[in-house]
């Protein structure tokens, strides 16, 4: 189990901004140092597709993503990853030995609703 991080303050949390999307497109990522996927995630009007990087190849296959609603941080940077931009961080907890289980919603809502 991972040590809690030190405190924050409620405005500190309020600066992460995270979406709920809907994976449009899941297609494997070779050169990926680990084993990924790059995803295309529809947020909605106001954000738009956004590209992400997931090392979620354990549990997950491309065609079940498509259609599924993740939860990512939309506000960080774009990050490079080998030949690739990740525009978002998709968000998901390990499963116990390493691998990740995506986060989600339990009820549909409209892609780009923020977390509260």
């Amino acid at each position: 189990m991972t040590d809690i991080t030190p405190e924050i303050q409620f405005d500190d949390f309020l600066k992460v901004d995270i979406r709920v999307g809907t994976v449009v497109e899941a297609v494997d990522f070779p050169q990926a140092r680990k084993p990924a996927y790059k995803l295309k995630i529809d947020f909605g009007d106001a954000i738009g597709v956004k590209k992400s990087s997931a090392q979620i190849t354990v549990h997950y296959k491309p065609e079940d993503l498509v259609g599924r609603q993740v939860m990512a941080v939309v506000n960080f940077p774009p990050r490079q990853i080998g030949p690739f931009m990740s525009e978002v961080l998709t968000l998901g907890y390990d499963d116990g030995e390493g691998n990740i289980v995506l986060a989600k919603v339990d009820k549909s809502v409209p892609n780009g609703s923020r977390l509260h």
